[in-house]
């Protein structure tokens, strides 16, 4: 059975409650279709704040499906429940070609990152035709190569600001991927956590040397899937720092909520 987001449950506590890992804000949210060029149908969910304007759009792109990757995986999950009520931002997470989750199965198979940039276009297609504002890619490990492959080129190029990455592996990407990104003048923020198993901080600075405007950030104690909710909390923070013009604050983002919330099953 497809999830239905419509199905949370909210209710009001009695005064201020932190938010867990399972705290589902409000906002508005619906299962979307994504149509690719090549004829596939790609399964995703769009979550926009319940009400004021969107301060920017995150087009998630998640990591590998054959390890276990999909539009679920915990950072996205948590941008989706959080960020629409938290920091005005408007979540659009979908599983690319052949990926599976909750949600359901997109069509086809997966292609090693090449089909996927068809995916990758329908994403910000559908972000351009619902005229959601300030588009940003956002990659985690496997999305991070398809966001600097097919982010900096046409189609993509012109209807997005920039994107941030989260545990960049840079075996797909090539240097000249990074080029083409220091061509286009984008931004790039890079997140990298100091045990990653693939790239660690200094590498991925000697790496992204090749564009000027990246912004290489080293996290002290994470490792490439962010486990645990400092981290995860970290990620939305440098998220939502880079992409509104108001960010998460000094502090961060708040870490309770004064309303209705709902509990997402485990």
């Amino acid at each position: 059975m497809t999830f239905d987001p419509a199905s949370y449950e909210f209710s009001q506590p009695t005064g201020p409650a932190p938010i867990r890992a399972s705290t589902v804000l409000p906002a508005r949210r619906e299962n979307i279709e994504l149509r690719t060029e090549d004829g596939h149908t790609l399964v995703g969910e769009l979550a926009l704040p319940e009400s004021g304007q969107i301060t920017a759009t995150l087009i998630t792109l998640h990591p590998l499906p054959t390890h276990g990757g999909f539009m679920d995986s915990h950072v996205y999950r948590k941008a989706s429940y959080r960020l629409p009520a938290l920091a005005g931002v408007a979540v659009l997470r979908f599983n690319t070609r052949g990926t599976e989750s909750p949600r359901g199965t997109s069509a086809g198979s997966f292609e090693e990152g090449i089909g996927e940039r068809q995916d990758v276009e329908a994403a910000v297609r559908f972000a351009v035709e619902r005229q959601l504002p300030n588009r940003w890619l956002v990659g985690w490990s496997f999305g991070t190569e398809l966001a600097l492959m097919y982010g900096a080129v046409e189609p993509v190029a012109s209807q997005i600001e920039g994107a941030v990455l989260l545990s960049p592996p840079l075996h797909r990407a090539t240097d000249a991927h990074l080029r083409l990104w220091a061509d286009s003048a984008k931004p790039l923020t890079v997140l990298v956590p100091e045990h990653d198993d693939y790239l660690q901080p200094a590498a991925a600075a000697e790496r992204f040397s090749l564009v000027p405007q990246a912004r290489v950030v080293g996290v002290d104690g994470a490792k490439h899937l962010w486990v645990g909710e400092k981290y995860a909390s970290r990620v939305l923070n440098e998220i939502v720092d880079e992409v509104t013009e108001a960010g998460s604050g000094p502090e961060g983002l708040p870490q309770v909520w004064n309303g209705p919330v709902a509990t997402a099953a485990a």
